[in-house]
Protein backbone atom coordinates (compact mmCIF):
# COMPACT_ATOMS: atom_id res chain seq x y z
CA UNK A 1 0.00 0.00 0.00
CA UNK A 2 0.97 3.63 -0.56
CA UNK A 3 0.16 6.42 1.87
CA UNK A 4 0.14 9.99 0.54
CA UNK A 5 0.52 13.10 2.69
CA UNK A 6 -0.25 16.44 1.09
CA UNK A 7 0.68 19.88 2.39
CA UNK A 8 0.91 23.48 1.28
CA UNK A 9 -2.65 24.55 0.60
CA UNK A 10 -4.15 27.73 1.99
CA UNK A 11 -5.64 31.12 1.28
CA UNK A 12 -3.88 33.53 -1.03
CA UNK A 13 -4.75 36.69 -2.91
CA UNK A 14 -5.02 36.71 -6.69
CA UNK A 15 -1.59 37.00 -8.23
CA UNK A 16 0.03 35.20 -5.34
CA UNK A 17 1.83 31.87 -5.14
CA UNK A 18 1.55 28.58 -3.29
CA UNK A 19 3.57 25.38 -3.35
CA UNK A 20 1.93 22.03 -2.79
CA UNK A 21 3.82 18.92 -1.73
CA UNK A 22 2.81 15.27 -1.68
CA UNK A 23 5.02 12.62 -0.10
CA UNK A 24 4.47 8.93 -0.73
CA UNK A 25 5.39 6.20 1.71
CA UNK A 26 4.65 2.52 2.16
CA UNK A 27 5.41 -0.74 0.40
CA UNK A 28 5.90 -0.56 -3.34
CA UNK A 29 8.41 -1.59 -5.96
CA UNK A 30 8.43 1.69 -7.82
CA UNK A 31 6.41 4.83 -8.48
CA UNK A 32 5.52 5.68 -12.05
CA UNK A 33 3.48 8.78 -12.86
CA UNK A 34 2.69 11.37 -10.19
CA UNK A 35 0.20 14.15 -10.61
CA UNK A 36 -2.13 16.78 -9.27
CA UNK A 37 -5.87 17.05 -9.86
CA UNK A 38 -8.45 19.48 -8.53
CA UNK A 39 -12.13 19.44 -7.81
CA UNK A 40 -14.88 21.84 -6.81
CA UNK A 41 -18.21 20.77 -5.27
CA UNK A 42 -20.58 19.31 -7.82
CA UNK A 43 -17.95 19.17 -10.53
CA UNK A 44 -15.74 16.41 -11.87
CA UNK A 45 -12.17 16.08 -10.73
CA UNK A 46 -9.90 17.54 -13.40
CA UNK A 47 -6.28 17.08 -14.28
CA UNK A 48 -3.91 19.89 -13.36
CA UNK A 49 -0.50 18.41 -14.13
CA UNK A 50 1.33 15.09 -14.29
CA UNK A 51 4.96 14.05 -14.39
CA UNK A 52 6.48 10.72 -15.36
CA UNK A 53 9.31 9.00 -13.53
CA UNK A 54 11.58 10.33 -16.26
CA UNK A 55 10.45 13.91 -15.78
CA UNK A 56 8.10 14.33 -18.74
CA UNK A 57 5.36 16.77 -17.79
CA UNK A 58 1.81 17.43 -18.93
CA UNK A 59 -0.37 20.41 -17.99
CA UNK A 60 -3.95 21.48 -18.32
CA UNK A 61 -4.22 24.40 -20.73
CA UNK A 62 -5.64 26.58 -17.96
CA UNK A 63 -2.46 26.37 -15.88
CA UNK A 64 0.25 26.31 -18.55
CA UNK A 65 2.84 28.98 -17.93
CA UNK A 66 1.68 29.53 -14.34
CA UNK A 67 2.09 26.14 -12.62
CA UNK A 68 5.15 23.91 -12.52
CA UNK A 69 5.14 20.27 -11.47
CA UNK A 70 8.32 18.60 -10.29
CA UNK A 71 9.35 15.53 -8.32
CA UNK A 72 12.13 14.25 -6.13
CA UNK A 73 12.42 10.53 -6.81
CA UNK A 74 14.75 9.99 -3.85
CA UNK A 75 12.07 11.38 -1.52
CA UNK A 76 9.08 9.95 -3.44
CA UNK A 77 7.64 13.45 -3.40
CA UNK A 78 5.85 15.50 -6.03
CA UNK A 79 5.50 19.28 -5.93
CA UNK A 80 3.23 21.80 -7.60
CA UNK A 81 4.48 25.37 -7.72
CA UNK A 82 1.52 27.63 -8.45
CA UNK A 83 2.20 31.20 -9.49
CA UNK A 84 -0.06 34.00 -10.70
CA UNK A 85 -2.97 32.34 -8.97
CA UNK A 86 -6.48 33.28 -10.06
CA UNK A 87 -9.81 32.94 -8.24
CA UNK A 88 -10.68 30.24 -10.80
CA UNK A 89 -7.89 28.12 -9.35
CA UNK A 90 -9.83 27.76 -6.10
CA UNK A 91 -10.47 24.06 -5.48
CA UNK A 92 -9.45 21.06 -3.44
CA UNK A 93 -6.21 19.76 -4.90
CA UNK A 94 -5.53 16.02 -4.85
CA UNK A 95 -2.26 14.23 -5.36
CA UNK A 96 -2.32 11.02 -7.41
CA UNK A 97 0.41 8.42 -7.61
CA UNK A 98 0.58 5.42 -9.92
CA UNK A 99 2.74 2.73 -8.40
CA UNK A 100 3.75 -0.87 -8.81
CA UNK A 101 3.46 -3.46 -6.06
CA UNK A 102 2.10 -6.87 -6.94
CA UNK A 103 0.32 -5.09 -9.81
CA UNK A 104 -0.13 -1.59 -11.17
CA UNK A 105 -2.18 0.56 -8.78
CA UNK A 106 -3.25 4.15 -8.20
CA UNK A 107 -3.61 6.05 -4.93
CA UNK A 108 -5.07 9.43 -4.01
CA UNK A 109 -4.12 11.89 -1.30
CA UNK A 110 -6.63 13.31 1.15
CA UNK A 111 -6.82 16.65 -0.65
CA UNK A 112 -5.71 20.13 0.31
CA UNK A 113 -7.81 23.26 -0.05
CA UNK A 114 -6.53 26.12 -2.18
CA UNK A 115 -8.53 29.34 -2.02
CA UNK A 116 -7.66 32.37 -4.13
CA UNK A 117 -9.38 35.61 -3.21
CA UNK A 118 -9.98 38.39 -5.71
Amino acid sequence: QVHLVESGGGLVQAGGSLRLSCAASGSFNRINDMGWYRQNPGLQRELVATITSGGVTNYADSVKGRFTISRDNAKNTVYLQMNSLEPEDTAIYYCNVKWVGVRYQSSWGQGTQVTVSS
